[in-house]
């Protein structure tokens, strides 16, 4: 059989030190394919003025999905000072790449789970009449990953032509005295073709699955317009999938829900501003970022990532400390993408094997503040937890 071909994408900071672990864990589990090495991060827009190379991009149109590591991003002041001389004040402007990926290849569907594995110290508990409770959390976020805020459509000192057109809608009124100069603003976009697609792959994967509902979570009591264009494509979907209960949460009251009931919740279905903010809420009950882990899938292409950032203050840290098990879950995402579900199952298990066991835990698991006496504190290093796994695969 031929290997499969995927563009390993390291990245910056921490994200250079745990891919290399996935790839170790996915060739313990016997999943073997061509690792295809790609340019991405800081290094690159500051010596290129491009975080997201052309050949990088070209890498992907052709191989179709990647494993990502891990970006680091800047305000744009600071991302302009840190340019090489050569290349300051020639126009450039720094823009996320995983957000240019996401958008460049219409990856517009994010998968982001968020599940308990029994015995990891960080796990969410409540108490109920003295009693100390760890509910089984299995929530699944459906992110719509291209629109929204997050469509880079903002202008400070808005142009005229800009400022003339927003004035035609009465509440712009407000701003009526406000100087250009004064003023920055962000459009908040939705189409209805996206919204139709996150919300029916959302009941899709609960139908699948055997989640008993969907929630929408936006806002629509007050954004209107672009939240209620989700729900109410929500409530046109809902009607061909008459088993699965469309449930509807306003993004604020969420925040506070999931701290009192997180376990009633099954798949979660947002925006991309709101379902960023939900997805780090869930996974800080299950965990926190050491386990967050995510899928970006269009129709052609995917892109697998952790959701931490790249935390250069331990990248230098030898031994590594960082725990491994948010890319290596992200790697399990990208199997089942590829149907390869025995070995997903497979190395999922060992992972919680290895958490229900309770011998190896990384310094985030127990609890300590990130540094380097962590691992004379009893924390395993990032290989030891990679070590460990495979030793239960």
């Amino acid at each position: 059989m031929s290997k499969t071909n995927i563009v390993v994408m390291p990245g910056d900071g921490i994200g250079k030190l745990v891919l290399p672990e996935a790839l170790r864990v996915l060739d313990a589990a016997g999943f073997k394919a061509n690792y295809i090495p790609a340019d991405i991060g800081w290094e690159f827009w500051c010596k290129e003025g491009n975080p997201m190379p052309q050949r990088t991009l070209d890498l992907l149109e052709k191989h179709r999905i990647g494993l990502f590591g891990a970006i680091t991003s800047k305000p744009k002041d600071r991302a302009a000072k840190e340019l090489s001389p050569e290349l300051q004040g020639k126009g450039y402007t720094y823009y996320s790449p995983i957000v240019g990926l996401r958008q460049h290849f219409n990856l517009d569907i994010c998968i982001r789970p968020c599940r308990t594995f029994k015995g990891n110290p960080l796990n969410f508990v409540k108490r109920i009449d003295n009693k100390t409770i760890e509910p089984d959390i299995n929530v699944v976020i459906f992110r719509q990953n291209t629109e929204c805020l997050y469509s880079g459509v903002e202008w400070t000192n808005p142009p005229d032509v800009v400022r003339s057109a927003l004035e035609t809608h009465p509440k712009m009124a407000a701003f009526k005295s406000t100087p250009s100069k004064d003023m920055a603003i962000s459009c908040r976009i939705f189409t209805r073709k996206a919204c139709q697609r996150i919300v029916l792959e959302a009941f899709k994967y609960a139908q699948k699955f055997g989640y008993k509902s969907v929630t929408v979570c936006e806002k629509p009591n007050v954004i209107r317009e672009t939240s209620g264009m989700m729900r109410e494509e929500a409530l046109k979907i809902a009607r061909d999938f008459p088993n699965i209960q469309l449930w509807e949460t306003n993004i604020d009251a969420q925040m506070m829900w999931l701290n009192k009931n997180p376990e009633d919740y099954g798949v979660i279905v947002s925006g991309n501003m709101f379902g960023d903010i939900v997805s780090d809420a869930f996974a800080g009950l299950v965990g926190g970022l050491g386990f967050a882990n995510s899928a970006n899938i269009g129709e052609t292409c995917a892109i697998f990532e952790p959701t931490h950032g790249s935390a250069p203050k331990y990248e230098n840290l030898r031994p590594s400390i960082v725990n491994p098990i948010a890319i290596v879950l992200s790697a399990c995402l990208m199997l089942e993408y590829l149907e390869e579900i025995e070995k997903t199952n497979q190395i999922r298990t060992a992972i919680a094997d290895v958490i229900a066991e309770g011998k190896v835990r990384t310094y985030d698991m127990l609890r300590l503040v990130g540094g380097p006496n962590v691992i004379a504190q009893g924390a395993a290093s990032t290989q030891e937890m990679t070590d460990a796994i495979i030793a239960k695969l």
